[in-house]
């Protein structure tokens, strides 16, 4: 599964495979793909640091990237305490009324939440990049976007290719405009923060939008004949997240979770602002479902959202509460009903693309 894309970065195939995961990240470059570890989570350098140099001893000196999530509009002078002021008093005691409709225990005395509003300020970004580009990392994602002009030049600078999350072709052009290198068109069956076309149709308006550009298609892919229908539309590879949730390298901490994902159907997930405040794919569960309740107080916009719900979703987390239990998903997760290797999922996609790469020459005669 090559392309020139793929060629050009040094991998046996094109496959691209999103984690927040280091040791997935890793596995799926060892296994012949790119891993690209998301940084969102990472919100002291060191962590990144350490998480990197895990990375350089276990990828065989083969080539990875990074994922950061870089907002298109700076605001200069805002803190998280300046954000966690103009959550309404109601949100509050809306998420402290569910969480205790459901016997949610509070968290221990003087213990954080694991997921805070912080990683999402473009600071929090730089500094990571501060770190990265000490590493020899080859490709540089932006979820929400092209990154600022400065980031894309000093990737470029030190040789570092630039690719950038794009939901329509109107998004790729304006990315191509910036100077990246990549445009990943992520469809509407695609976990996380995603918009309203779907995969089908948003690869080929991409592919066209932006030639010569290399276009990754995102968004219900996770077989080999999905793989290759990609490539038929015109994408130089694709781009996967939710199919390595499940894999025996990921590290959910969280047993409950991980049968949630394995029990799942392609239709238990909801595109909900119940996470951030913007349309994000994942599992519907009973925290969404109060969420996009009419007689609710409706998400706030991001970044009040994740402020407002974090320290809930990590008390859900930790106590395995499993009606409100949920993780960003794509519509694929009702393929992910085992777990298995890395290797083994690679192994998995090349056959099923040699079996369409088959199944199409017989169709044209060429068999």
């Amino acid at each position: 599964m090559q392309t020139e894309l793929s060629k050009k970065l040094g991998v046996e195939h094109a496959i691209f495979g999103f984690t927040p995961f280091p040791a997935v990240a890793a596995a799926i470059t060892r296994a012949g793909g790119f891993g690209v570890l998301g940084a969102v989570r990472y919100t002291a350098p060191d962590e990144l640091a350490r998480d990197l140099d895990w990375m350089q001893e276990n990828v065989d000196g083969l080539p990875y990237g990074l994922d950061v999530v870089m907002p298109a509009k700076k605001v200069e002078g805002v803190s998280e305490a300046d954000v966690d002021a103009m959550i309404p008093e109601g949100h509050r005691q809306f998420v402290t009324d569910t969480l205790a409709k459901h016997g949610v225990p509070e968290l221990a005395e003087g213990e954080a939440s694991g997921w805070r509003i912080t990683g999402w300020m473009e600071q929090v970004a730089r500094n990571q990049l501060d770190v990265a580009f000490d590493y020899p990392i080859k490709l540089l994602a932006n979820a929400l976007g092209s990154p600022p002009a400065d980031v894309i030049q000093r990737a470029h600078d030190q040789d570092v290719l630039v690719a950038a999350l794009a939901g329509s072709a109107r998004h790729a052009r304006k990315h191509a405009e910036a100077g990246i290198d990549i445009v990943v068109a992520q469809g509407y069956e695609a976990g996380g923060h995603t918009g309203e076309i779907a995969s089908m149709v948003l690869t080929p308006e991409a592919v066209e939008a932006v030639a010569p550009l290399p276009v990754l298609s995102a968004g219900g892919i996770g077989s080999g004949e999905q793989i290759a229908a990609a490539f038929a539309l015109g994408a130089q590879g694709v781009w996967l997240g939710s199919l390595w949730l499940t894999t025996t390298e990921a590290d959910l901490h969280s047993r409950a979770l991980t049968q949630k994902l394995l029990e799942a159907g392609s239709g238990d997930t909801v595109r909900s602002r119940a996470l951030t405040g913007k349309p994000a794919r994942q599992l519907r569960t009973e925290w969404t479902d109060a969420w996009d309740d009419p007689d609710g107080p409706g998400t706030l916009p991001m970044p009040l959202q994740g402020l407002l719900v974090a320290e809930a979703v990590s008390r859900i987390q930790k106590y395995e509460v499993q009606p409100l239990l949920g993780t960003p998903v794509g519509q694929i997760v009702g393929r992910m009903n085992s777990e298995r290797s890395v290797q083994a999922v690679f192994d998995d996609l090349t056959r099923g693309f040699e079996r369409a790469i088959d199944r199409v020459n017989r169709v044209a005669g060429r068999d």
